[in-house]
């Protein structure tokens, strides 16, 4: 059928939510993580998150949070600023029956800067890269952190100063911080 204009979906690739489809606002500015992206991503995190406390920063489509919710995380918390991508999030858990998930209009950043250190296990922050406020609340409040990467020239240009802010991060503000590693995305053998 054709598709309603300002309307979006995709369907959770994984867990006991699998292929059920999220629905949500059309937004601008708004990427939801691609599918392969994401199945990376849950592949090197495991199936399975039991017992995992999670954030989704930028929540947005709420992709990567039901996608955690959907392979056993304990708590997962839902961040976004925009009213209708809340409600469509509401909608979402609502419909899943999701009941370790919480949804939270906020600004991210903002909501961050209050975190106490260690209050996830995970926070999943997917927006352009930033080595500003955003990253280092996001390092302080995290007890893990694994780098997406691109494969191109410019992003690992990037990389030096994402590791240099981990290492002053783990030095000043949280010292149980660990690199449990860099995935590269969107590689292509050319």
């Amino acid at each position: 059928g054709a598709r309603r204009a300002g309307a979006g979906k995709l369907r959770i690739i994984g867990g006991k939510y699998r292929s059920r489809v999220l629905r949500f606002s059309v937004r601008p500015g708004l990427r939801p993580t691609p599918d392969r992206v994401r199945e990376t991503l849950f592949n090197w995190l495991g199936q399975d998150l039991s017992g995992w406390r999670c954030l989704d920063a930028f929540a947005g489509s709420g992709a990567l949070g039901f996608e955690a919710a959907s392979r056993g995380a304990a708590e997962v918390l839902l961040l976004d600023r925009d009213a209708e991508l809340v409600a469509s999030l509401q909608a979402t858990k609502q419909r899943l029956k999701a009941d370790v998930v919480r949804i939270e209009r906020a600004d991210a950043i903002a909501w961050l800067a209050r975190a106490q250190v260690g209050s996830f296990d995970l926070v999943l922050i997917d927006c352009p890269p930033s080595l500003g406020l955003l990253t280092v609340n996001a390092f302080a409040a995290a007890s893990e952190v694994m780098v997406p990467i691109q494969c191109e020239y410019y992003a690992l240009e990037g990389l030096g100063q994402l590791l240099r802010n981990v290492a002053l991060v783990q030095q000043n503000i949280n010292s149980g911080l660990r690199l449990s590693g860099i995935v590269m995305t969107m590689f292509d053998p050319r």
